[in-house]
């Protein structure tokens, strides 16, 4: 359901994109404005970023295999932050570069006309897919915050698209105030200075998205919730005495692995222990189908202490 609800959200914000990025580069070739050739990359720039999200989507979904024994989860994790780059370099670093060139050089702005035109179009396409976007991020979160969301979600694609779609949006309010002003004052200069505007939000907004990206990519734990139900379903199994604690990573949206201490009771016997084990597997992937392994240790609680107060790297 989520991976459903993810490439909804990104065809999404494709089709508004290349709806958007194709009226824009008419009206930046029609009228020479410097803040509508930025916009223009900028679509461009989140048409591409939606076709390397969707490839990841596409690239985690493959099954385990003889290299990937785990699954390719992280490829949407590596791809996403390759979205982040793009964003930073393509999108910010072009329109500030323009911007600038437009500020020592200014261009006078022809047809404005068209450029008003073609912002009020863009703002009605990149509406629908925001508005696609917050529904199925508003969804996915429930009742936390919106930053609070974003730093817990595990799916890069819902709140990449969010924030794309967010931004765009800004920017083609930056655009109109730049074309705007540069008409009404006469002073094309104000055209490129929207241009650099539009670059520092683009790449205020790509270091956000590449610090998020980067902790998924690297490892982030399962949610609190998740961590709590598994400790709480080993514990409740006849035999355990306590379940010491856990470790789990996310290796995509929909796929954990997990490690749990536990502490048996004395007098089981090793087959005992085994059926334990092999009931604690069945009973936690039938209420969290998304952990793909569960490793449990037979530990005491003693030795577990030591465990977690040993200086790393010594054994």
């Amino acid at each position: 359901m989520a991976r459903r609800s993810s490439k909804k959200v990104v065809y999404a914000a494709l089709l508004g994109n290349v709806l958007v990025a194709l009226t824009k580069f008419a009206a930046a070739g029609l009228t020479g404005s410097s803040a509508m050739v930025s916009e223009a990359i900028h679509s461009l720039v989140d048409t591409g970023n939606e076709i390397l999200l969707l490839y990841g989507l596409r690239r985690a979904a493959r099954p385990p295999d003889e290299l990937h024994p785990l699954g390719h989860g992280r490829e949407l994790y590596f791809w996403s932050f390759i979205v982040t780059l793009l964003i930073f370099a393509l999108g910010a670093g072009v329109s500030v570069y323009e911007g600038i060139s437009h500020v020592i050089a200014p261009v006078p702005i022809s047809n404005s006309i068209v450029n008003y035109v073609v912002l009020g179009l863009a703002f009605v396409f990149e509406g629908i897919s925001w508005g696609v976007a917050i529904k199925e991020f508003r969804s996915a979160k429930g009742k936390r915050g919106y930053f609070e969301a974003v730093r817990q979600s595990k799916d890069p694609t819902m709140f990449m698209v969010l924030f794309e779609d967010t931004a765009a949006l800004i920017g083609l309010m930056i655009a109109l105030a730049g074309i705007a002003t540069s008409e009404a004052l006469d002073r094309s200069v104000l055209d490129g200075a929207a241009s650099i505007g539009i670059g520092v939000l683009l790449g205020v907004v790509a270091m956000f998205l590449a610090r998020e990206a980067k902790g998924l990519l690297i490892g982030e734990p399962a949610a609190l919730e998740v961590v709590s139900s598994i400790c709480a379903i080993a514990r409740a199994h006849p035999g355990v005495e306590r379940s010491n604690g856990l470790f789990t990573v996310h290796l995509g949206p929909d796929q954990i692995v997990a490690a749990i201490s536990v502490d048996f009771v004395d007098t089981l016997s090793a087959a005992d222990v085994e059926a334990i084990v092999a009931a604690i597997e069945e009973r936690v992937r039938s209420v969290h189908p998304e952990v793909v392994l569960l490793l449990i240790k037979p530990q005491s609680a003693a030795a577990f202490e030591r465990a977690r107060v040993r200086p790393l790297g010594r054994r």
